[in-house]
């Protein structure tokens, strides 16, 4: 019997009762195995089926343990949170350890020009080659002054953007009293940098992380700023990085368990990959991953990038895993997600004192990276939701897939909150989703027209769902999608959950 029928097997059984002896699936095997060999072929799966096994006498007892509790954020905890936040700037040690390990790197003082000037070169190298075709990008950033100039330049706002994110994790209960991180693609440590600081701000919560890298220079400056930056025996131990490309994984390089999986900015870095083949890749570290685990996939906010991102998530669905957020499938079917641009933003950070003497040039917004915009999507084995929010029947709402039908006419819609600002102070601009839509749908609301009554759309935060009534619907030709128009008439709730 193959591998993935015995681990077939083994979950069609244990759906049928919370606990059950190993030898009681020997009635569905194809070829008789001893209770040995069976547990010595499944044992390193039990983790991510959530399942343990203990011996008992010649057999070994399955079942599923108890869910671990969520560990909830205290008050004190969120103040300094908050505190950290208001700041919008990197810890002082981590910009000084970034400084050193650069001075250290070259042989020369970081202020040097010609240090500088060769950043900058750097840096607008690695800014031309993103904004290439998909297919004609290299994106490597692992070795020389690629690496440095990830260092100075987009270290920064990753670290935060990671910081934001765990935030939201803490928030949504999905982090744990102990926790196993894997890290994929893990570069100069942004991640597990990021971990250990936020964590140094929870009380009790503890972390061991692990993480993937194929480049020697990222691994090098990865064990320089822990070194100097993540104390010793303290609540987050970070794990030196297993050289591996993501593409061909050897399973033995992963932890037996994994509470939480990361993938920040390195899948739009396959440039050569499809969406099935990075399916591929997440599909495979989630077979490593706990019952009540999590995947976190974070991309850049470019429409490119957002709209690949949301595919895969499509995709993911089809192989077993479950959206937790941002989306809510309101009328629970699944999404076709349509040239889906979703994004997130969060508050603008502080230049740090190396990007601002890169940024003392003629042309200094080459090297000016402050702006936080991600698109991101958390997974889930056990089809937890954020907001488990549900249309009753014969709600009076019109489904996006019928909106076509509908063209200046005036309507009532719910659909969830999909993006961050898209158009400006005069017209803002958002995007809508319900889950069913064929075409990309956003409201606009003008700001002359805004009322007390419907700037919940303005208010409500990313991923919030809104009932919206007397909008007007437009089609925009140019961009091939429909606009809810929002008026003075128009009346905006956020539902209870």
């Amino acid at each position: 019997m193959t591998e993935k029928k015995l681990i077939s097997t083994l979950k069609y059984v244990a759906g049928t009762k919370p606990v059950f002896r190993l030898s009681e699936i020997s009635q569905y095997l194809e070829e008789p195995l001893s209770v040995e060999e069976l547990f010595g072929r499944i044992s390193r799966d039990l983790p991510a089926l959530g399942l343990t096994a203990h011996k008992k006498g010649g057999d070994y007892e399955l079942s599923r343990p108890v869910p671990a509790q969520p560990y909830l954020l205290n008050p004190e905890e969120f103040a300094r949170l908050d505190a950290f936040f208001g700041q919008r700037t990197i810890p002082q040690p981590l910009q000084e350890s970034i400084e050193h390990y650069i001075a250290k790197k070259i042989g020369k003082d970081w202020t040097d020009p010609v240090l500088i000037e060769r950043l900058r070169r750097a840096i607008v190298a690695q800014k031309d080659d993103y904004w290439k075709p998909q297919h004609k990008r290299s994106l490597q950033y692992i070795k020389g002054y690629s690496v440095l100039g990830y260092l100075a330049y987009h270290f920064p706002v990753y670290f935060m953007q990671t910081e934001h994110l765990l935030e939201t994790l803490a928030r949504d209960g999905l982090l744990k009293q102990s926790m196993t991180i894997l890290d994929v693609g893990t570069g100069p440590g942004v991640v597990p940098l990021a971990i250990a600081d936020f964590y140094s701000r929870l009380d009790s919560a503890r972390a061991d992380v692990f993480s993937l890298e194929r480049s020697e220079e990222h691994v090098e400056a990865f064990l320089a700023l822990r070194e100097s930056c993540v104390p010793r025996g303290g609540k987050v131990s970070i794990k030196p990085p297993v050289k591996a490309d993501i593409r061909s994984l050897d399973p033995d390089d992963l932890p037996a368990k994994i509470d939480l999986a990361i993938f920040s900015n390195v899948l739009n870095e396959l440039p050569d990959a499809t969406i099935d083949t990075r399916a591929e890749i997440v599909a495979r570290i989630a077979e490593r991953l706990a019952h009540d685990g999590s995947i976190l996939i974070v991309e850049p906010a470019d429409e490119e990038n957002a709209t690949r991102m949301r595919s895969l998530t499509v995709a993911l669905q089809e192989k077993g895993l479950f959206i937790h957020s941002p989306c809510t499938f309101i009328w629970g079917t699944p999404c076709p997600a349509p040239r889906c641009w979703s994004f997130e933003t969060g508050p603008a950070i502080k230049m740090t004192r190396m990007m601002e003497t890169l940024a003392r040039c003629e042309e200094s917004f080459r090297f000016v990276n402050t702006d936080i915009k991600y698109c991101y999507a958390i997974l889930r084995k056990d089809a937890a939701k954020k907001r488990p929010y549900r249309l009753p029947a014969g709600s009076k709402f019109l489904r996006l897939s019928k909106i076509q039908q509908h063209v200046e006419k005036r309507v009532n819609v719910a659909g969830t909150k999909m993006s961050g600002e898209l158009g400006s102070a005069r017209t803002h601009v958002y995007k809508i989703c319900d889950g069913t839509a064929k075409t990309p749908v956003y409201a606009v609301l003008p700001s002359y027209h805004i009322t007390p009554e419907n700037d919940a759309i303005t208010k409500a935060p990313y991923g919030s769902v809104l009932e919206m009534k007397g909008v007007l619907v437009r089609y925009n030709k140019a961009h091939n999608a429909y606009n809810l128009l929002v008026s003075r008439n128009t009346r905006i709730y956020q539902p209870e959950p």
